[in-house]
Formats: structure tokens, sequence, C-alpha cells
């Protein structure tokens, strides 16, 4: 295989519109090309896993999509409608939700701000004041909790005060309450126990369920392979590999990572 073989095998959902498409996007920072000329299309209800080894472009090609960075060259598609994104929070009212390794969270706060924050709903007190309707915050957060079967005790608690796997849940919970129509996971279970990292495979897989496409970022081909579909492989800023988690192994990913069989 050489540096710009491409390994791909047929995907089954690839029926009908993808949620996002990217076509020939590259990027660049001063005379580096973290990634070139990448192609690859999402689907709804497909988890998808982003994998290479360290400065393969992995992160930079997820903020493009995220809003972070603007493609030099290429577009992105959503459904079927070509957007440019000046910022994540753009990104987000778009429905492109990113969840980082370190969440993004108020640890100070409860888990109904954290799902609500910079978005809190009002309410007028005696016609004229307003305030943060903490009671709706509350219900609501519950409610999407339980459309997850997701079981936090006490949501009042501030966020520094829950498991791993309870943060990890409120900020996928806060990507889904949002109307999500892609969730980016950035090392999801990175420190994680084994009963907390199972947690987070079944919430990825719920919301496969609810068809919502995830696109996760790993090193760990363990993680991989329990929720993935798909696998994309990037190395040296290319995709040098897009198949399907039932058709190759560990192995074949690591060759692929590395460009084992180069001449």
């Amino acid at each position: 295989m050489t540096a710009t073989t491409e390994l791909t095998s047929v995907n089954p959902a690839a029926q009908g519109q993808p949620i996002i498409r990217l076509t020939n996007v590259t990027k660049r920072f001063g005379g580096l090309t973290a990634v070139s000329d990448v192609s690859m299309e999402i689907y709804p209800g497909e988890v998808v896993a982003l994998a290479g080894d360290n400065g393969a472009g992995k992160s930079t090609l997820i903020k493009m999509i995220s809003g972070v960075y603007k493609p030099d060259e290429g577009h992105i598609y959503l459904a079927d409608r070509e957007i440019t994104m000046a910022s994540p929070m753009e990104a987000r009212s778009l429905g492109i939700e990113t969840i980082y390794q370190d969440l993004a969270l108020c640890e100070n706060l409860d888990a109904t701000v954290n799902i609500f924050l910079g978005r809190e709903p009002m309410k007028r007190m005696f016609g004229v004041f307003k305030q943060v309707d903490r009671r709706h915050m509350l219900t609501e957060s519950k409610t999407v909790l339980d459309r997850l079967d997701i079981t936090i005790p006490n949501l009042r608690r501030p966020i520094r005060q829950m498991s791993g796997g309870q943060r990890q849940a409120v900020a996928i919970a806060r990507a889904v309450y949002w109307n999500a129509k892609l969730v980016i996971m950035d090392e999801p279970t990175a420190a994680l126990g084994v009963p907390e990292q199972r947690k987070v495979h079944e919430l990825v897989k719920t919301l496969k369920s609810q068809r919502v496409p995830v696109i996760i970022i790993s090193h760990n081909l363990q993680d991989i392979f329990a929720v993935a579909d798909r696998i994309i492989v990037m190395r040296r800023g290319q995709k040098v590999g897009d198949v399907m988690a039932s058709e190759v192994d560990g192995d074949d990913l690591v060759g692929l990572m590395v460009g084992a069989g180069e001449a």
C-alpha cells in the first residue's frame, strides 16, 4: 500500500442522504499541511470511529467539522446544504455538538445548569423581573436523562462530586437535549474505569438507536470495536482507510495507522 492508496469497503448504511459530507477538505498551518484532500460521509444512526496515530490529522479534521477551523480548500455539507462556520457556537446552532475529552463542564455547577449552560430558560417574577427557571431546567433534564436511560440520583450535586461516567452522561445529555444532528466525542473513555467505559458504550449505542450519528476519536481499539459501525483511518493528514468494523481486526487497523507494507 502506498501513502496515497485508500482502503475502503462497502457501507450498508450509505443509503439516502448523509447527515454530514466533507469533500476534498484541506487545512494548512503555514508550511504544514495538517489535513490533505479528505472526503467522508456520515449517515443517520451510524457510529464512525476516527483512528490514527498522534499527528495523523484527526483533531484538525474534527475541528473543521465543529467550527474551530475553516478549511483552506474543500466543502462541508450538512444534509444537502453547504455550510461555513465561523465558530463552535455557530456549529452548535446547526446541530453539531462536540464533546471534548475535558467535557467542557463547569464543575462547581450542577447537572441541570450544565445541560442548559449559556441557554438558560428565563421566567418573569411579578411580571417585571426575569430569573432563571430552575424548575423547568430540572424537569427537562430528568426527561432527557430518562430518554438516554441514565440514572443520576441527585441532579443538584455539583459536577465535581460525580463520577467520570456520570459526567460523560451529562455532556451527552446536553448534546441530545439541544437536538444534535451529529455528536462528536473525543476520547470519551479516557481515564474511566471499566464499568464507566461500558456505560459510555451503552450511551453511544442509545444515540445510534435514536438515529443520532456519532463520530468517535479514540486510540483505544477496544472502544472502537465495541461501538463503531465503520472506521476511518488517518495517517499523515490523509484518509488511508474507510472500512466496516466487522471486516477488519486490530492488526489491520494498526497496519493502516503506521503504513505497514508501504514501499
